[in-house]
């Protein structure tokens, strides 16, 4: 046994469970297996040409190492991004603790309650410190967050509005320019003309439907808004608003103000960094937008016996129900990061949020004052965490940086200097210096901060906030602690049992590619930081898209993308780009199968396609003919077509390049969804299919945790003509020569989290990349082979293979009164999550096991679904009272005095013998989906004030 492999770790079988999995499935060889599933047309012809692999010391010696590049200066950038400390108690409990990373999105509540508690407690923090009525449960970034704002004011335009086709969105040149760039990708193809001005001399023209401010602005100057916002809805103009969160806890909220949108990031919440990314971003609006709102939203229900549960709420505008027409896009959280944040307000409480938002405003107030003394003024008339002072900035850029210190130039003269909650007496006198140097003056020094203040009454917030029990008893570690392991023992998550969630690869996140990401030299760099100053992130993420252009064949990639959905959108924006610039702005029409990624008809519709949806056949595969007719119908105005390969069905379709030409010959270009890369790497790959651009979930395929549903980072790799259109950003260059805007605000998005991927490549290398595929494979068909008799597969390949994920059908159990729904909740008694519950067919499951899963996990779940199956065969339409309509059974049930159940308490906890040793138990019974969207509680409030009458 190689004991130093990786690939030894992150697999499951072992090399002495192969023959036995082969003889059940019915090959002799995993090659011939893997023959017998994928084309022959479309298999690699040589080893991915990758580093050799190393192990995980070598890896970590060499992260170390690489991290020392990174040169962590003070950082007094701003522009939405700050110092923050993250408490040690939530770093160690929630960020390095697999209990949290490891969990997938809630859809299924009733084994999610801790993690959609820790998230209400997040919405609550936004709600009240915003001063809106409902918020989400987290976006992607504060820039994309600003877009969503701009989309929903689009789409609850008055409907004069819409008939008279009111368009303009006006922008506060006080916007973050990272936030302009992405307001500018996604105006544009919706129809929106953005219009930026100053907001003070703006006209209020019925020519304008919506508008957005920045609070305060981006160099710290704090506006009195309520003016502006009650002339805008005197004229029936929406107003969103870009808040500092911090500043919230001082400044007047927006929606006292008189705000629709409140959006931000809460990454001075106790997020670090981390050169951009991940952070959760939020977003407040009105209840009566609710309809309109993107975002996950966690909501308050009951449960069975009416007690008290959290779910998702207002699943009905995602994009996996409403498709094009979708409101919402659920694959856009940031949930993990959520969670801190959240955690560091119920650490913090008011009080502490108010300590650590008056430390902040006294460390600039001191600072503008000693600066003033030394003859450099100050020009913002109020701040809260930002000043603005006139120097030479090139004789303070030389001198700050000697001392290791970075401010933001705005120009020759002009410094902005945004302070944090790490800023100490000692960083201000060290900034004092840099300036009395410069001046050639004696330095001032200062030994503690003012207590006066420098805005004015008319901001000063007055209302309170964070007053529930929550906010108010989890202050010391202690407590803080019990309470997040409270909530984690609710939560079933990856270090419990195996997720086998078809199409979305819950496989191991190894510790190994996790542990970079809490030292100091990745997690501490501002995404603005000098070039430079970050060569160690510049050579990992150049290495990482090198490594990503070999696994996909292409010759281009951007790792700016920060979710899968948002990769996606990236990719067509490209594609729209390259059409553009040949003179085609006519090409509009996107062609996507019935059988394509959930996902796609939602990102098509942001980017201003025609949806056109071609058929499938009865085998689950693309009606050729169908695409053909259509393709031709088109071929005039034809942008692309969006393919999921291997399909959502689980099957490689042979007839992929014929398809691909096909979308050619009629001048459109080939987008796939790389929701299913786990079954390609090394073995094909979206070039060899005839793909122009693929987006890859680095959350799924590459490792990187999905969080609990975020973070996600979904890059996009493209062939050589499409490489020049490549996403910039505004600050810090990056992308093609004919660079499409920001897709979102961070140069590399979430790089910090793109150190997983590099350390799943990197100690992987060719051989294990390829060995990773062919067991994914293996254990689908090893599952595939054991339901066989129990459970009809939907759909297999040509030669009755399934590929790294199958469909098992659960229609006719209708008859025996059973829904799939049953069978899903049933599954929580026996210790495992559902796999993916009615998509792509209604009424069916979808099982993809990872190549992670080893024989015994692949066995304990075989056995639960056969299991089940015999429960299924016991029941009747008529009896309603049985163990899967009853499914799941809590510890209450199991231990009350009254059983009123005709079948033993055992059957209900405890039906296979596996189970004792490790038993999982939901925390609430079925939860209530209906009656929670009908009493719509989005906050820490008590449900009783909310019972229907």
């Amino acid at each position: 046994m190689k004991t130093d492999a990786f690939a030894l770790r992150h697999i499951g079988p072992r090399e002495n469970d192969l023959q036995h999995m082969l003889h059940t499935i019915g090959a002799e060889s995993i090659e011939q297996l893997i023959y017998e599933t994928l084309p022959d047309d479309i298999r690699l012809k040589a080893p991915l040409n990758l580093e050799p692999a190393l192990t995980e010391y070598e890896f970590l010696n060499h992260i170390q190492q690489l991290g020392n590049k990174n040169k962590v200066f003070k950082s007094y950038i701003g522009l939405g991004y700050h110092p923050a400390i993250v408490p040690a108690a939530i770093q160690r409990n929630v960020f390095e603790n697999p209990g949290w990373y490891t969990a997938y999105t809630p859809y299924q509540a009733e084994i999610a309650q801790g993690r959609l508690e820790a998230l209400l407690n997040y919405q609550t923090t936004v709600i009240e410190l915003s001063g809106m009525e409902i918020a989400n449960a987290s976006l992607l970034d504060e820039g994309t967050a600003a877009a969503e704002a701009m989309a929903l004011l689009f789409d609850v335009r008055t409907r004069d509005q819409k008939k008279n086709n009111v368009n303009k969105f006006f922008v506060s040149e006080e916007i973050l320019p990272q936030t302009l760039s992405v307001l500018e990708t996604r105006s544009t193809p919706i129809g929106v003309e953005l219009v930026v001005g100053n907001h003070e001399e703006f006209a209020f023209g019925n020519d304008f439907f919506g508008a957005i401010l920045q609070y305060p602005g981006k160099f710290g100057q704090v506006y009195d808004y309520a003016g502006f916002i009650s002339k805008a809805k005197a004229n029936d103009i929406k107003v969103a608003v870009a808040a500092d969160i911090l500043s919230l806890v001082r400044l007047t909220s927006p929606g006292d103000l008189g705000a629709d949108v409140v959006v931000g990031t809460t990454q001075r919440f106790g997020i670090p960094m981390g050169y951009g990314g991940p952070h959760a971003a939020f977003f407040a609006t009105k209840e009566e937008y609710k309809r309109s709102m993107p975002g996950r939203i966690i909501g308050v229900t009951v449960d069975t016996n009416g007690n008290r549960a959290l779910r998702m709420a207002l699943q009905t505008r995602e994009q996996h129900i409403k498709r094009e027409k979708a409101t919402s896009n659920i694959c856009t959280a940031q949930v993990l990061l959520a969670v801190m944040a959240g955690m560091y307000a119920v650490y913090h409480g008011p009080k502490g949020l108010e300590y650590i938002a008056d430390k902040v405003h006294a460390s600039a107030v001191t600072t503008a004052e000693a600066l003033n003394k030394l003859g450099v003024y100050q020009t913002n008339t109020a701040f809260f965490d930002t000043i603005v002072v006139k120097a030479d900035a090139k004789k303070v850029k030389a001198i700050a940086e000697q001392n290791e210190v970075n401010f933001y130039y705005i120009d020759n003269d002009t410094i902005s200097i945004s302070f944090n909650e790490t800023t100490s007496i000692s960083d201000i006198n060290t900034i004092l210096s840099i300036f009395a140097e410069a001046v050639g003056k004696e330095t001032v020094k200062v030994s503690e901060l003012t207590n006066q203040t420098n805005y004015p009454d008319a901001v000063a917030r007055t209302s309170t906030f964070l007053t529930h029990d929550v906010f108010n008893k989890h202050h010391s570690e202690t407590a803080l602690m019990r309470y997040i392991k409270m909530l984690e023992r609710k939560d079933l998550a990856l270090n419990h049992s195996m997720i086998s969630l078809g199409s979305c690869t819950m496989k191991l996140n190894a510790a190994a590619e996790m542990l970079p990401l809490s030292m100091p030299n990745w997690n501490s760099i501002h995404p603005f930081a000098p070039i430079e100053q970050a060569e160690g992130y510049q050579l990992m993420l150049k290495k990482l898209e090198e490594q990503l252009n070999v696994v996909t064949g292409f010759a281009g990639t951007t790792l700016q993308p920060n979710s899968g959905a948002q990769g996606e959108y990236a990719g067509l924006m490209v594609i729209r780009a390259y059409h553009h610039s040949r003179g085609d702005f006519h090409r509009n029409v996107c062609l996507i199968p019935a059988s394509a990624h959930g996902t796609n008809p939602a990102s098509a519709a942001l980017a201003g396609m025609q949806i056109i949806v071609t058929k499938t056949m009865e085998n689950g595969n693309i009606d050729v003919e169908d695409l053909r007719a259509k393709a031709i119908e088109h071929k005039d105005n034809l942008s692309c077509l969006m393919v999921t390969y291997p399909s959502t069905h689980g099957v490689y379709e042979a007839s992929i390049i014929e398809i691909t030409k096909l979308i050619h010959e009629n001048g459109g270009q080939v987008y796939m969804d790389g929701a299913n890369m786990n079954a390609q790497v090394g073995l094909t790959n979206p070039a060899t299919i005839g793909a122009d651009v693929c987006h890859l979930n680095l959350h799924k395929t590459f490792a990187i945790p999905h969080g609990g549903g975020g973070p996600g980072v979904g890059p996009i790799c493209v062939a050589a003509h499409l490489v020049p259109f490549l996403p910039t950003n505004p600050i810090i260059p990056t992308g093609g020569e004919n660079a499409i805007s920001a897709i979102s605000a961070a140069p590399w998005g979430s790089a910090l989290v793109c150190l997983i991927s590099y350390g799943y490549i990197t100690m992987l290398g060719a051989e294990g990349l390829t060995d990773a595929t062919r067991y994914a494979i293996l254990n689908a068909n090893y599952i595939k082979a054991r339901l066989t008799g129990h459970y009809d597969t939907l759909y297999s390949g040509e030669m009755g293979r399934a590929a790294h994920e199958m469909i098992i059908e659960c229609r006719p159990f209708k008859e025996k009164g059973i829904e799939v729904t049953d069978i899903a909740k049933r599954l929580m008694d026996y210790g495992f999550h559902a796999p993916t519950v009615s998509f792509p067919v209604a009424g069916t499951l979808m099982i993809e096991p990872t190549e992670s899963e080893n024989l015994e996990e692949l066995d304990r779940f075989c056995d639960a679904m056969i299991s089940i199956r015999k429960e299924i065969e016991a029941a009747t339409s008529e009896n309603k009272n049985n163990v899967l309509k009853n499914a799941p059974h809590t510890l209450a049930m199991l231990t009350t005095d009254n059983w009123d159940f005709p079948y033993t308490r055992e059957a209900a906890a405890f039906p296979l013998e596996y189970i004792s040793d490790n038993k999982f138990w939901p925390s609430v019974r079925r939860v209530d989906d209906a009656y929670g969207d009908r009493n719509l509680i989005c906050s820490c409030a008590p449900i009783e004030a909310y019972m229907e009458n």
